[in-house]
Protein backbone atom coordinates (compact mmCIF):
# COMPACT_ATOMS: atom_id res chain seq x y z
CA UNK A 1 0.00 0.00 0.00
CA UNK A 2 0.98 3.65 -0.31
CA UNK A 3 1.56 6.25 2.35
CA UNK A 4 -1.34 8.74 2.50
CA UNK A 5 1.19 11.54 1.96
CA UNK A 6 0.84 10.70 -1.71
CA UNK A 7 -2.75 11.91 -1.80
CA UNK A 8 -1.74 15.58 -1.90
CA UNK A 9 1.15 14.98 -4.27
CA UNK A 10 -0.42 12.97 -7.06
CA UNK A 11 -0.14 15.55 -9.82
CA UNK A 12 3.55 16.31 -9.29
CA UNK A 13 4.37 12.63 -8.86
CA UNK A 14 2.64 11.68 -12.09
CA UNK A 15 4.79 14.07 -14.10
CA UNK A 16 8.00 12.83 -12.49
CA UNK A 17 7.11 9.20 -12.94
CA UNK A 18 6.18 9.75 -16.56
CA UNK A 19 9.78 10.88 -17.06
CA UNK A 20 11.02 7.70 -15.36
CA UNK A 21 8.86 5.56 -17.60
CA UNK A 22 10.05 7.31 -20.74
CA UNK A 23 13.70 6.90 -19.79
CA UNK A 24 13.51 3.45 -18.48
CA UNK A 25 12.74 0.19 -19.84
CA UNK A 26 11.34 -2.41 -22.19
CA UNK A 27 7.69 -2.29 -23.13
CA UNK A 28 5.08 -3.40 -20.61
CA UNK A 29 4.27 -6.40 -22.76
CA UNK A 30 7.87 -7.60 -22.94
CA UNK A 31 8.46 -7.22 -19.21
CA UNK A 32 5.20 -8.96 -18.34
CA UNK A 33 6.19 -11.82 -20.59
CA UNK A 34 9.57 -12.05 -18.88
CA UNK A 35 7.92 -11.95 -15.46
CA UNK A 36 5.60 -14.81 -16.35
CA UNK A 37 8.28 -16.96 -17.95
CA UNK A 38 11.01 -16.08 -15.44
CA UNK A 39 13.56 -17.41 -17.91
CA UNK A 40 16.07 -14.71 -18.90
CA UNK A 41 17.49 -15.10 -22.37
CA UNK A 42 20.95 -14.45 -23.74
CA UNK A 43 24.29 -15.22 -22.15
CA UNK A 44 23.27 -14.57 -18.56
CA UNK A 45 22.36 -17.37 -16.22
CA UNK A 46 18.78 -17.44 -14.99
CA UNK A 47 18.30 -17.09 -11.27
CA UNK A 48 17.09 -20.66 -11.01
CA UNK A 49 19.81 -22.18 -13.21
CA UNK A 50 21.73 -24.90 -11.39
CA UNK A 51 19.68 -24.27 -8.23
CA UNK A 52 19.34 -27.86 -7.03
CA UNK A 53 20.22 -27.91 -3.34
CA UNK A 54 20.55 -24.15 -3.07
CA UNK A 55 18.37 -22.12 -0.70
CA UNK A 56 17.63 -18.44 -0.93
CA UNK A 57 18.75 -16.68 2.23
CA UNK A 58 17.97 -13.08 1.19
CA UNK A 59 15.95 -11.61 -1.66
CA UNK A 60 14.26 -8.47 -2.89
CA UNK A 61 11.96 -7.92 -5.86
CA UNK A 62 13.31 -5.87 -8.79
CA UNK A 63 11.61 -2.69 -9.99
CA UNK A 64 12.08 -0.41 -12.95
CA UNK A 65 13.81 2.96 -12.40
CA UNK A 66 11.66 5.62 -10.74
CA UNK A 67 11.90 8.82 -8.75
CA UNK A 68 9.10 8.05 -6.28
CA UNK A 69 7.33 11.01 -4.68
CA UNK A 70 8.67 14.45 -3.70
CA UNK A 71 10.19 14.44 -0.23
CA UNK A 72 10.97 10.72 -0.28
CA UNK A 73 14.59 9.54 -0.03
CA UNK A 74 16.35 10.10 -3.34
CA UNK A 75 17.78 7.23 -5.36
CA UNK A 76 20.20 6.66 -8.23
CA UNK A 77 17.98 4.55 -10.47
CA UNK A 78 17.47 7.09 -13.27
CA UNK A 79 21.09 8.16 -13.63
CA UNK A 80 22.73 4.80 -12.98
CA UNK A 81 26.49 4.42 -12.55
CA UNK A 82 29.67 5.01 -14.54
CA UNK A 83 33.20 4.36 -13.30
CA UNK A 84 31.74 3.76 -9.84
CA UNK A 85 31.60 1.10 -7.14
CA UNK A 86 28.34 0.34 -5.32
CA UNK A 87 28.53 -1.43 -1.94
CA UNK A 88 25.29 -2.93 -0.59
CA UNK A 89 24.60 -4.51 2.79
CA UNK A 90 22.05 -7.26 3.42
CA UNK A 91 21.15 -9.42 6.40
CA UNK A 92 20.71 -13.08 5.50
CA UNK A 93 18.29 -15.50 7.18
CA UNK A 94 20.07 -18.88 7.08
CA UNK A 95 23.73 -19.80 6.72
CA UNK A 96 25.79 -22.21 4.65
CA UNK A 97 29.26 -23.21 3.50
CA UNK A 98 28.93 -21.77 0.00
CA UNK A 99 27.32 -18.56 -1.21
CA UNK A 100 26.32 -17.09 -4.54
CA UNK A 101 24.76 -13.80 -5.62
CA UNK A 102 21.89 -13.08 -8.01
CA UNK A 103 21.78 -9.90 -10.11
CA UNK A 104 19.08 -8.57 -12.41
CA UNK A 105 18.93 -6.33 -15.45
CA UNK A 106 15.25 -7.20 -15.88
CA UNK A 107 14.17 -3.59 -16.36
CA UNK A 108 17.28 -2.30 -18.13
CA UNK A 109 17.08 -0.78 -21.60
CA UNK A 110 20.59 -1.89 -22.59
CA UNK A 111 23.05 -4.69 -21.75
CA UNK A 112 24.56 -4.25 -18.29
CA UNK A 113 28.33 -4.63 -18.04
CA UNK A 114 29.44 -5.62 -14.53
CA UNK A 115 33.20 -5.10 -14.52
CA UNK A 116 33.68 -6.99 -11.27
CA UNK A 117 32.01 -7.98 -8.01
CA UNK A 118 32.84 -9.23 -4.52
CA UNK A 119 30.98 -10.59 -1.50
CA UNK A 120 32.19 -10.31 2.09
CA UNK A 121 30.99 -10.28 5.67
CA UNK A 122 29.93 -6.80 6.67
CA UNK A 123 31.65 -4.72 9.30
CA UNK A 124 30.52 -1.32 10.52
CA UNK A 125 28.96 0.89 7.86
CA UNK A 126 30.65 0.26 4.52
CA UNK A 127 33.58 -1.64 6.07
CA UNK A 128 34.04 -5.39 5.68
CA UNK A 129 35.50 -7.94 8.08
CA UNK A 130 39.17 -8.82 7.45
CA UNK A 131 39.80 -12.03 5.55
CA UNK A 132 36.23 -12.44 4.29
CA UNK A 133 36.22 -10.77 0.88
CA UNK A 134 35.63 -13.14 -2.02
CA UNK A 135 35.77 -12.20 -5.73
CA UNK A 136 32.69 -13.29 -7.64
CA UNK A 137 32.93 -14.97 -11.02
CA UNK A 138 30.36 -15.46 -13.74
CA UNK A 139 31.26 -18.53 -15.74
CA UNK A 140 35.05 -18.28 -15.91
CA UNK A 141 35.17 -14.51 -15.90
CA UNK A 142 35.41 -11.86 -13.20
CA UNK A 143 33.11 -9.69 -15.31
CA UNK A 144 29.81 -10.31 -17.03
CA UNK A 145 27.37 -8.70 -19.41
CA UNK A 146 23.69 -9.18 -18.53
CA UNK A 147 21.33 -8.61 -21.48
CA UNK A 148 18.42 -6.26 -21.05
CA UNK A 149 15.53 -8.19 -19.52
CA UNK A 150 17.77 -10.91 -18.06
CA UNK A 151 19.11 -12.09 -14.71
CA UNK A 152 22.50 -13.56 -13.77
CA UNK A 153 23.81 -15.79 -10.99
CA UNK A 154 27.43 -15.85 -9.83
CA UNK A 155 29.48 -18.99 -9.41
CA UNK A 156 29.63 -20.35 -5.83
CA UNK A 157 32.28 -19.06 -3.46
CA UNK A 158 33.48 -20.62 -0.22
CA UNK A 159 32.16 -18.27 2.47
CA UNK A 160 30.93 -19.83 5.70
CA UNK A 161 27.90 -17.92 6.96
CA UNK A 162 25.62 -18.21 9.96
CA UNK A 163 21.95 -17.27 10.33
CA UNK A 164 21.39 -13.49 10.52
CA UNK A 165 24.91 -12.65 9.32
CA UNK A 166 25.30 -9.34 7.49
CA UNK A 167 26.98 -9.47 4.08
CA UNK A 168 28.20 -6.83 1.65
CA UNK A 169 27.95 -7.23 -2.11
CA UNK A 170 30.17 -4.79 -3.97
CA UNK A 171 29.70 -4.14 -7.70
CA UNK A 172 32.00 -2.13 -9.98
CA UNK A 173 30.64 -0.52 -13.15
CA UNK A 174 33.41 0.76 -15.39
CA UNK A 175 31.02 1.80 -18.17
CA UNK A 176 27.75 3.77 -18.04
CA UNK A 177 24.90 1.52 -16.96
CA UNK A 178 21.96 3.67 -17.97
CA UNK A 179 18.84 3.62 -15.79
CA UNK A 180 18.90 0.74 -13.35
CA UNK A 181 16.90 -2.24 -12.22
CA UNK A 182 16.62 -1.67 -8.49
CA UNK A 183 14.43 -1.99 -5.39
CA UNK A 184 13.30 1.32 -3.98
CA UNK A 185 12.40 0.56 -0.35
CA UNK A 186 15.65 -0.91 0.89
CA UNK A 187 15.37 0.64 4.37
CA UNK A 188 19.12 0.28 4.52
CA UNK A 189 22.28 2.21 3.61
CA UNK A 190 23.87 1.62 0.21
CA UNK A 191 27.18 3.28 -0.60
CA UNK A 192 28.89 4.39 -3.80
CA UNK A 193 32.38 5.63 -4.62
CA UNK A 194 34.23 6.79 -7.73
CA UNK A 195 36.65 4.19 -9.10
CA UNK A 196 37.12 0.49 -8.35
CA UNK A 197 36.87 -0.27 -4.62
CA UNK A 198 35.60 -3.83 -4.69
CA UNK A 199 38.32 -5.09 -2.37
CA UNK A 200 38.50 -2.13 0.02
CA UNK A 201 38.34 -3.40 3.58
CA UNK A 202 37.73 0.03 5.04
CA UNK A 203 34.89 2.47 4.50
CA UNK A 204 36.89 5.61 3.62
CA UNK A 205 36.19 5.54 -0.12
CA UNK A 206 32.47 5.26 0.58
CA UNK A 207 32.20 8.29 2.82
CA UNK A 208 30.27 10.32 0.23
CA UNK A 209 26.84 9.60 -1.19
CA UNK A 210 24.45 7.03 0.21
CA UNK A 211 21.06 5.69 -0.78
CA UNK A 212 18.33 3.64 0.91
CA UNK A 213 17.72 1.43 -2.16
CA UNK A 214 19.29 -1.72 -3.63
CA UNK A 215 20.66 -1.73 -7.20
CA UNK A 216 20.79 -4.78 -9.50
CA UNK A 217 21.15 -7.04 -6.44
CA UNK A 218 18.14 -9.35 -6.06
CA UNK A 219 19.31 -12.34 -4.05
CA UNK A 220 21.87 -14.29 -2.05
CA UNK A 221 21.74 -18.10 -1.90
CA UNK A 222 23.54 -20.59 0.34
CA UNK A 223 24.44 -24.27 0.15
CA UNK A 224 25.82 -26.82 2.62
CA UNK A 225 27.37 -26.17 6.00
CA UNK A 226 27.12 -28.06 9.29
CA UNK A 227 23.38 -27.34 9.56
CA UNK A 228 22.21 -26.88 5.96
CA UNK A 229 19.00 -25.02 5.24
CA UNK A 230 15.80 -26.99 4.69
CA UNK A 231 14.09 -24.76 2.17
CA UNK A 232 12.68 -21.25 2.29
CA UNK A 233 9.46 -19.33 2.80
CA UNK A 234 8.78 -16.30 0.60
CA UNK A 235 6.70 -13.37 1.84
CA UNK A 236 4.84 -11.90 -1.14
CA UNK A 237 2.94 -8.64 -1.02
CA UNK A 238 2.89 -4.86 -0.95
CA UNK A 239 4.40 -2.19 1.30
CA UNK A 240 3.58 -3.99 4.55
CA UNK A 241 5.70 -6.95 3.43
CA UNK A 242 8.28 -4.51 2.04
CA UNK A 243 8.61 -3.02 5.53
CA UNK A 244 7.27 0.51 4.96
CA UNK A 245 7.36 2.63 8.14
CA UNK A 246 9.58 0.18 10.01
CA UNK A 247 12.85 1.65 11.27
CA UNK A 248 15.50 2.27 8.61
CA UNK A 249 18.59 0.16 9.18
CA UNK A 250 17.04 -2.00 11.91
CA UNK A 251 15.89 -5.05 9.88
CA UNK A 252 12.45 -4.86 11.46
CA UNK A 253 10.37 -5.75 8.40
CA UNK A 254 8.00 -8.60 9.20
CA UNK A 255 10.01 -11.13 7.12
CA UNK A 256 13.11 -10.14 9.13
CA UNK A 257 11.21 -10.66 12.37
CA UNK A 258 9.99 -14.02 11.07
CA UNK A 259 13.58 -15.01 10.31
CA UNK A 260 14.56 -14.14 13.87
CA UNK A 261 11.75 -16.31 15.25
CA UNK A 262 12.85 -19.24 13.09
CA UNK A 263 16.46 -18.89 14.21
CA UNK A 264 15.39 -18.76 17.87
CA UNK A 265 13.35 -21.92 17.29
CA UNK A 266 16.39 -23.58 15.62
CA UNK A 267 14.49 -24.03 12.38
CA UNK A 268 16.74 -23.92 9.30
CA UNK A 269 14.35 -22.13 6.95
CA UNK A 270 15.30 -19.20 4.75
CA UNK A 271 13.00 -16.17 4.64
CA UNK A 272 12.76 -14.16 1.42
CA UNK A 273 11.06 -10.80 0.95
CA UNK A 274 9.08 -10.32 -2.29
CA UNK A 275 7.21 -7.19 -1.25
CA UNK A 276 6.90 -4.04 -3.38
CA UNK A 277 5.35 -0.87 -2.02
CA UNK A 278 2.02 -0.10 -3.71
CA UNK A 279 1.84 -3.48 -5.43
CA UNK A 280 -1.56 -4.82 -6.50
CA UNK A 281 -2.89 -8.28 -7.22
CA UNK A 282 -4.49 -7.40 -10.55
CA UNK A 283 -3.13 -4.10 -11.90
CA UNK A 284 0.27 -3.40 -13.46
CA UNK A 285 1.97 -0.23 -12.24
CA UNK A 286 5.47 -0.53 -13.76
CA UNK A 287 6.33 3.14 -13.24
CA UNK A 288 5.59 2.98 -9.52
CA UNK A 289 4.43 -0.20 -7.82
CA UNK A 290 5.64 -2.98 -10.09
CA UNK A 291 3.76 -5.46 -12.19
CA UNK A 292 0.60 -7.06 -10.84
CA UNK A 293 0.99 -9.87 -8.35
CA UNK A 294 -0.53 -12.33 -10.81
CA UNK A 295 2.14 -11.33 -13.36
CA UNK A 296 5.21 -11.28 -11.11
CA UNK A 297 4.47 -14.15 -8.69
CA UNK A 298 6.46 -16.75 -10.65
CA UNK A 299 9.61 -14.69 -11.19
CA UNK A 300 9.64 -12.87 -7.84
CA UNK A 301 8.53 -15.71 -5.56
CA UNK A 302 8.14 -19.23 -6.96
CA UNK A 303 11.40 -19.23 -8.93
CA UNK A 304 13.54 -18.35 -5.91
CA UNK A 305 15.82 -21.23 -4.85
CA UNK A 306 14.44 -23.59 -2.23
CA UNK A 307 11.00 -22.01 -1.87
CA UNK A 308 8.54 -24.42 -0.23
CA UNK A 309 5.97 -21.99 1.20
CA UNK A 310 4.58 -18.60 0.14
CA UNK A 311 2.73 -16.15 2.39
CA UNK A 312 0.52 -13.78 0.36
CA UNK A 313 -0.55 -10.45 1.89
CA UNK A 314 -1.94 -8.31 -0.89
CA UNK A 315 -5.14 -6.72 -2.15
CA UNK A 316 -5.62 -3.51 -0.18
CA UNK A 317 -4.07 -1.40 -2.96
CA UNK A 318 -6.42 -2.92 -5.53
CA UNK A 319 -9.25 -1.73 -3.29
CA UNK A 320 -7.90 1.65 -2.17
CA UNK A 321 -6.09 2.90 -5.29
CA UNK A 322 -9.00 2.78 -7.74
CA UNK A 323 -9.10 5.91 -9.90
CA UNK A 324 -5.63 7.22 -9.01
CA UNK A 325 -2.93 7.81 -11.61
CA UNK A 326 0.72 7.77 -10.56
CA UNK A 327 2.10 7.92 -14.08
CA UNK A 328 0.95 4.63 -15.60
CA UNK A 329 -2.69 5.58 -16.14
CA UNK A 330 -5.60 5.48 -13.71
CA UNK A 331 -5.88 2.35 -11.61
CA UNK A 332 -9.14 0.58 -12.46
CA UNK A 333 -11.77 -0.28 -9.89
CA UNK A 334 -11.89 -4.00 -9.12
CA UNK A 335 -14.69 -6.24 -7.95
CA UNK A 336 -14.88 -8.92 -5.30
CA UNK A 337 -15.14 -11.58 -8.02
CA UNK A 338 -12.07 -10.27 -9.85
CA UNK A 339 -9.93 -10.25 -6.70
CA UNK A 340 -11.05 -13.75 -5.73
CA UNK A 341 -10.02 -14.94 -9.18
CA UNK A 342 -6.69 -13.15 -8.71
CA UNK A 343 -6.07 -15.05 -5.47
CA UNK A 344 -7.04 -18.27 -7.22
CA UNK A 345 -4.49 -17.53 -9.94
CA UNK A 346 -1.76 -17.29 -7.28
CA UNK A 347 -2.99 -20.45 -5.58
CA UNK A 348 -2.98 -22.42 -8.84
CA UNK A 349 0.52 -21.18 -9.69
CA UNK A 350 1.88 -22.19 -6.29
CA UNK A 351 0.27 -25.62 -6.36
CA UNK A 352 1.56 -26.27 -9.88
CA UNK A 353 5.06 -25.85 -8.45
CA UNK A 354 4.40 -27.92 -5.31
CA UNK A 355 4.55 -24.83 -3.10
CA UNK A 356 2.29 -24.42 -0.06
CA UNK A 357 0.46 -21.08 -0.13
CA UNK A 358 -0.72 -19.25 2.99
CA UNK A 359 -3.30 -16.50 2.65
CA UNK A 360 -3.03 -13.51 5.00
CA UNK A 361 -6.11 -11.43 5.68
CA UNK A 362 -5.84 -7.70 5.01
CA UNK A 363 -5.26 -5.53 8.07
CA UNK A 364 -7.69 -2.83 9.29
CA UNK A 365 -7.75 0.53 7.51
CA UNK A 366 -9.92 2.82 9.65
CA UNK A 367 -8.51 6.36 9.65
CA UNK A 368 -6.19 5.69 6.71
CA UNK A 369 -6.93 8.78 4.65
CA UNK A 370 -8.64 8.01 1.32
CA UNK A 371 -8.34 4.24 1.76
CA UNK A 372 -10.93 4.45 4.52
CA UNK A 373 -14.36 4.53 2.88
CA UNK A 374 -17.40 2.41 3.74
CA UNK A 375 -17.25 0.77 0.32
CA UNK A 376 -13.54 -0.06 0.57
CA UNK A 377 -13.87 -1.51 4.05
CA UNK A 378 -16.89 -3.58 3.10
CA UNK A 379 -14.94 -5.11 0.20
CA UNK A 380 -11.91 -5.73 2.43
CA UNK A 381 -14.06 -7.54 4.99
CA UNK A 382 -15.83 -9.61 2.35
CA UNK A 383 -12.51 -10.70 0.86
CA UNK A 384 -11.10 -11.47 4.31
CA UNK A 385 -14.08 -13.72 4.96
CA UNK A 386 -13.34 -15.55 1.69
CA UNK A 387 -9.66 -15.96 2.64
CA UNK A 388 -10.66 -17.35 6.06
CA UNK A 389 -13.48 -19.65 5.04
CA UNK A 390 -13.12 -20.73 1.41
CA UNK A 391 -10.50 -23.39 2.12
CA UNK A 392 -8.71 -22.52 -1.11
CA UNK A 393 -5.49 -21.34 0.51
CA UNK A 394 -3.62 -24.17 2.19
CA UNK A 395 -3.55 -22.22 5.44
CA UNK A 396 -4.59 -18.80 6.69
CA UNK A 397 -2.84 -16.29 8.94
CA UNK A 398 -5.48 -13.88 10.22
CA UNK A 399 -3.69 -10.55 10.41
CA UNK A 400 -6.96 -8.63 10.47
CA UNK A 401 -7.65 -10.12 13.89
CA UNK A 402 -4.04 -10.28 15.08
CA UNK A 403 -3.45 -6.55 14.48
CA UNK A 404 -6.97 -5.21 15.07
CA UNK A 405 -7.74 -3.02 18.06
CA UNK A 406 -9.67 -5.12 20.61
CA UNK A 407 -11.84 -2.05 21.29
CA UNK A 408 -12.49 -1.29 17.61
CA UNK A 409 -11.78 -4.12 15.20
CA UNK A 410 -12.00 -1.78 12.21
CA UNK A 411 -8.72 -0.04 13.06
CA UNK A 412 -5.12 -1.07 13.69
CA UNK A 413 -4.30 -1.53 17.37
CA UNK A 414 -2.62 1.82 18.19
CA UNK A 415 0.56 0.29 19.68
CA UNK A 416 1.04 -1.48 16.32
CA UNK A 417 0.19 1.46 14.04
CA UNK A 418 2.40 4.01 12.31
CA UNK A 419 1.04 7.59 12.09
CA UNK A 420 -0.68 6.90 8.75
CA UNK A 421 -2.90 4.31 10.52
CA UNK A 422 -2.48 1.70 7.80
CA UNK A 423 1.15 0.59 7.95
CA UNK A 424 2.32 -1.32 11.02
CA UNK A 425 5.23 0.12 13.01
CA UNK A 426 8.08 -2.02 14.36
CA UNK A 427 5.85 -3.56 17.03
CA UNK A 428 3.21 -4.27 14.41
CA UNK A 429 5.76 -5.95 12.16
CA UNK A 430 6.72 -8.16 15.09
CA UNK A 431 3.06 -8.96 15.68
CA UNK A 432 2.69 -10.11 12.06
CA UNK A 433 5.67 -12.43 12.42
CA UNK A 434 4.29 -13.79 15.69
CA UNK A 435 0.95 -14.56 14.05
CA UNK A 436 2.63 -17.09 11.73
CA UNK A 437 2.63 -20.67 13.06
CA UNK A 438 6.23 -21.76 12.57
CA UNK A 439 5.24 -25.41 12.39
CA UNK A 440 3.36 -24.72 9.15
CA UNK A 441 6.54 -23.58 7.36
Amino acid sequence: MRSPRLHALLSSVAAALALATALAVPSSASVRADARQAAPSGAAQAAGHGSKGWTGTWATSPQGPLVFFPGAPSNWSLTGFSGETVRQVVRISVGGALARVRLSNRYGSQPLRVAGATVAKAGDGAAILPGTVRPLRFGRSASTTIPAGADATSEPVALATAPLDRLTVTLYFAEPTGPTTFHYTGLTTTYRAAGDHRFDRGAAAFAGETSQSWYYLTGVDVLGGPRPAKGAVVAFGDSITDGADSTVGADNRYPDELAERLVAARKRIGVLNAGIGGNMVLTDSPCYAGYAGVNRFAADALDLPGVRTAIVLEGINDIGSAGYDLGCGPHPAVTYEQLVEGYRTLIRAAHARGVKIIGATMTPLKGADFYDTPENDALRKRLNDWIRTSGEFDLVVDLDRALGDPGDRDRLYPPYASPDKIHPNDAGMRAIAEAVDLSTL
